[in-house]
């Protein structure tokens, strides 16, 4: 069933712990996109890059069954661009370099060619671009998944608050949950979150794992404890790609299945932190990837029968 992403696609400049880069290719649809196209192949990426950016990542992006008909490419504009430093404990970070360039005029124009797609993922972007990806679309996706921050909390709190109440799960980290509803306790923050629209909940706790919630039950999946953490940057959404890639390839929009696809996601972001950028996304094998998943199924696997 087809999928269409909705983010930025951009460069980084990444330093942590363990090195540090050059500007390299990132983005949120970026990592989305590399993500979700390990589960399945009708991908629609929105987006929109000045003409600096790299044709050979294009070709990637179609080598990878990426469509991308909605990707604007800007004359004479430069592409998004973001720099940071991880602490040492890598989960808490500094943003040295924001530049919005063609983001901050961004409009965005749905192609014919993405106007049936099922599934929606609308990566982090201002409050109001996802809303005028949705009003744009004839039909209404059978599942819209949404991701936010902070930043649009501390600065577009109407705008945030009516785009929520018009997708179907929302996806944060445990801090932005803790902001928006102003509630320490997860389990209140996500009853609070349920009234203002969402049916589903995730809320991303890095490297302690993540919860999915529905309004009357939840389910946790821990993160892989890996050897070597080299660069979280995109973790986030390669989680969201697997996690909707994995939905839009079954079909099944059940809170069990969500449940599989929230452990497909943490398989897919416990890839992405091994290496910096996108590095680790571009070449996984299918064995790479079932091997991964059998971990966290060992991880989770008990007998509570004592004898």
């Amino acid at each position: 069933m087809s999928l269409l992403a909705v983010g930025t696609v951009a460069f980084d400049a990444i330093e942590t712990p363990f090195g540090k880069t050059d500007k390299i290719v990132g983005g949120a649809a970026t990592y989305i996109c590399l993500s979700a196209s390990y589960f399945t192949d009708k991908i629609n990426m929105l987006s929109v890059v000045g003409d600096d950016f790299p044709k050979e990542t294009i070709s990637l992006f179609h080598n990878k069954k990426i469509r991308t008909d909605g990707l604007q490419i800007k004359t004479g504009e430069k592409s998004f661009f973001w720099s940071g430093k991880y602490h040492a404990d890598m989960n808490s970070r500094d943003t040295l370099t924001t530049d919005l360039n063609v983001l901050a005029s961004f409009d965005p124009v749905i192609p014919e060619s993405y106007q049936d797609c099922q599934y929606l993922m609308l990566g982090n972007l201002m409050p109001q671009v996802q809303q005028q990806v949705m009003k744009r679309l004839r039909k209404r996706p059978q599942l819209i998944v949404l991701d936010t921050m902070n930043f649009w909390m501390d600065t577009t709190w109407n705008e945030l608050l009516e785009t929520l109440s018009m997708i179907d799960v929302l996806t944060i980290n445990d801090s932005e949950a803790r902001q928006l509803t102003k509630e320490h306790s997860l389990v209140k923050a996500a009853k609070k979150i349920f009234a203002m629209g969402p049916k589903f909940l995730v809320i991303k706790k890095g490297e302690h794992g993540a919860l999915l919630f529905n309004r009357s039950e939840v389910f946790f999946a821990p993160a892989l404890p890996l050897e070597d953490v080299f660069d979280p940057t995109g973790a986030g959404d390669t989680f969201a790609g697997g996690f909707i890639g994995y939905l839009a390839q079954t079909g099944d929009i059940s809170f069990e299945n969500m449940k599989r696809a929230l452990i497909y996601g943490s398989a897919m972001a416990s890839f992405c932190v091994e290496k910096f950028g996108t590095e680790r996304l571009v070449n996984l094998s299918q064995k790479e990837l079932t091997d991964r998943v059998k971990e966290f199924e060992r991880l989770v696997r008990f007998n509570i029968n004592s004898n």
